[in-house]
């Protein structure tokens, strides 16, 4: 019998004029940016905790935590190399991962091709095996009213 688990990540960023954004790898050019420790990368925080969830290996936090002088300012995407290494030896491949962006602005349409091309080279899968969505909060709430950035994240993973 297969070993087939699935696993959820969100993440929320609070959002702050004059800050990069960063999303899925790919800077979005705009006027407000992600508060964080890292790069504040939303989605990769997410893909990373679905992916540690699956595995049943805890959190983003709890392997890469926020009081860490050595994670400031780090690119999300080395957390994402990290967790794929961590999978790797626990005999596990991504079968796929779904996500859902929820931003007001700027709409993500445009980008989507390539975080999912920047996505798929870090984890070492498909860009078929990635599905990026986005969505607004339509005015309301934080996202809505443009003070954060929510992502939720599904991922299935398999052991080998």
């Amino acid at each position: 019998m297969a070993n087939i688990r699935i696993g959820l990540g969100t993440d929320t960023h609070r959002l702050a004029d004059s800050l990069p954004l960063i999303i899925g790898g790919i800077s979005i050019p705009h006027t407000k940016g992600c508060v964080a420790h890292s790069d504040g990368d939303a989605l990769i925080h997410a893909i990373c905790d679905a992916l540690l969830g699956a595995a049943n290996l805890r959190d983003i936090g709890f392997h890469f935590p926020d009081t860490s002088e050595e994670n400031k300012n780090k690119p999300s995407s080395f957390f994402l190399q990290s967790v794929i290494e961590m999978l790797t030896k626990q005999s596990f491949f991504v079968g796929n991962i779904d996500c859902t962006i929820k931003l007001q602005k700027p709409k993500l349409q445009t980008f989507i091709p390539d975080m999912k091309s920047f996505l798929a080279e870090v984890m070492l899968i498909d860009e078929s095996q990635i599905s990026i969505k986005a969505k607004t909060g339509e005015l309301i709430g934080i996202v809505g009213r443009e003070e954060a950035i929510e992502v939720e994240c599904v991922a299935l993973i398999e052991k080998i």
